[in-house]
């Protein structure tokens, strides 16, 4: 079983991003959609239904009319495969290149692929610049831009927002805490400003542990305003944390990749 986990350049658009994940069907397992960074994370089970997604993505999307807080290189801006019970990271690579190779073959779209030759930060900070496409065309699409398509361990994705802060704080708070387990920006959405993480190695440093990262560095306690989690996380992740704390953590059992899958009957 694989896991693909989509972003799309969309999240304003209430109509496109419904049309978008309808595509998926019974395989879509969470959908998180933010405004301000203008940008949906679609959780999908398998093969197929990432590129049922991209297509209606690149049928509705203009990524040269785009704006938004997250960093974004294309309409399909991020697809990572993700090795779930009976699947190998060698699966997981399989798809990737099998996904890239389609994308290219049916849309133009060209591809970077991560994982074990480069990260995803090196390919953002690289594209078109000092990295050419792995696979497709040399120059973006016109109005898809390009995709980074990688293969990965299960991360958490999470975001602390904060208040009364300035985003120069908010940077600062994240280049403190990052390291090997999380990967961190300052970003600026709207008239507030966050810490979003990717979290690397969730078993060993959670969203707990992160939550607890950020709250070291702010003013006050009171500087933070809340927490979010973006898409979904492993059962264990969420065990490990003391349920006293789920609430404030934006964290549920609702909220796990095995809640979801048993809801598809696959476990």
């Amino acid at each position: 079983m694989l896991e693909c986990v989509v972003n799309v350049s969309e999240g304003r658009d209430d109509a496109a991003i419904s049309g978008i994940a309808a595509v998926a069907g019974r395989d879509l397992l969470d959908l998180h959609t933010d405004p301000d960074h203008n940008r949906s994370v679609l959780t999908l089970l398998g093969e197929e239904a990432p590129r049922r997604v991209a297509t209606e993505a690149l049928a509705r999307l203009d990524l040269s009319i785009h704006s938004g807080a997250h960093p974004r290189v294309g309409v399909v801006d991020v697809v990572p495969f993700v090795p779930l019970a009976g699947s190998t990271m060698h699966d997981a690579r399989q798809a990737r290149d099998d996904f890239a190779a389609w994308l290219v073959r049916e849309h133009r779209v060209p591809v970077f692929l991560y994982g074990d030759e480069r990260s995803l930060p090196e390919v953002r900070r690289g594209a078109f610049r000092t990295l050419t496409p792995d696979v497709g065309p040399s120059t973006p699409h016109p109005t898809g831009g390009a995709a980074c398509v990688g293969c990965r361990g299960v991360l958490v994705a999470y975001n602390v927002w904060l208040r009364d802060a300035s985003i120069e704080e908010a940077r600062g708070i994240a280049a403190a805490i990052r390291r090997r387990e999380v990967r961190a920006l300052g970003l600026l959405v709207g008239d507030h400003v966050q810490v979003s993480m990717n979290l690397l190695e969730p078993d060993a440093l959670g969203p707990a542990e992160a939550y607890d990262l950020v709250a070291h560095h702010v003013r006050t306690p009171a500087h933070i305003e809340r927490a979010e989690l973006v898409g979904l996380l492993p059962a264990a992740v969420l065990d490990a944390i003391d349920p006293d704390r789920w609430a404030a953590l934006d964290l549920s059992p609702a909220q796990t990749l095995e809640a979801r899958v048993a809801r598809r009957g696959l476990l």
